[in-house]
């Protein structure tokens, strides 16, 4: 489904970099000729970086979809160390060709976001998702369920940013934070979600349905009470009695 993306083709993020090395490069260019090339280098790898185009979103209500570009480097079952409850982990990796804005998985409102500090170390390693610098969002679908999504810094990312607050409502596919530079992003699903990638895939944001997660049905009705046997019998009974009393009326009435 096509939806109007209200965020610019080349993200806000990466304009104060873009405007720099483009002063930068003229600037040399015009003092030193071809010792400008590494100042252009920069500039164009910063237009690239920096792209944040607009995207169908799926709207199958049980996809939980890819919050970013990148390629998969986890996919098992685990402990989602925010909630501190069993889950499905699905992590993508991205490095710094891909598309680095962070989109809404699913419609969800936001629990909680928790910030932690930590180190740098490359994104591409297991330990990254707790020993790095890491943002969480903590939210609840339409459909009540939980789920986890977490920006992860990496070995050149050294900014997280997330735009959204607890209480905030988040729909598919809308941008809610940005990772400067090569990072990961963890997904802690229920254990009954449906991994629909598999370990090296390479994943599109927002396109790329990492796994479906079953709606719940509602809660099944109390049971109505149950009729035991004597209330049953002493219900018969009644009824025989009933029987009898009526047809000695009708006869005494003929």
């Amino acid at each position: 489904m096509n939806r109007l993306y209200p965020h610019p083709i080349i993200a806000r993020e990466g304009w104060p970099f873009i405007g720099g090395g483009l002063v930068l490069s003229l600037l040399v260019s015009a003092c030193c000729g071809w010792w400008s090339l590494p100042f252009w280098i920069f500039t164009v790898f910063a237009l690239q970086f920096f792209r944040d185009p607009a995207r169908e979103i799926p709207q199958d209500p049980e996809a939980i979809l890819s919050p970013v570009d990148g390629r998969i480097v986890v996919v098992e079952r685990a402990r989602d160390p925010y909630r501190d409850t069993e889950a499905l982990k699905i992590s993508v990796f991205m490095n710094v060709f891909n598309v680095h804005s962070q989109k809404s998985p699913a419609d969800c409102t936001v629990t909680a976001v928790e910030y932690n500090k930590g180190k740098f170390l490359n994104a591409d390693l297991d330990k990254a998702s707790t020993e790095n610098e890491r943002n969480a969002v903590l939210a609840t679908t339409a459909s009540g369920r939980e789920i986890t999504f977490v920006q992860v810094a990496g070995l050149v990312a050294r900014r997280i940013l997330c735009y959204t607050k607890v209480g905030e409502k988040l729909t598919r596919g809308e941008r809610y934070g940005f990772i400067r530079f090569g990072s990961r992003v963890d997904m802690y699903l229920p254990v009954d979600a449906q991994a629909q990638v598999a370990i090296g895939d390479k994943v599109t944001g927002v396109r790329t349905v990492l796994a479906r997660l079953p709606i719940q049905a509602p809660e099944a009705a109390a049971p109505t009470k149950t009729t035991s046997a004597a209330e049953v019998a002493q219900s018969e009974i009644e009824a025989a009695a009933d029987k009898v009393r009526n047809a000695s009326e009708q006869a005494l009435k003929d």
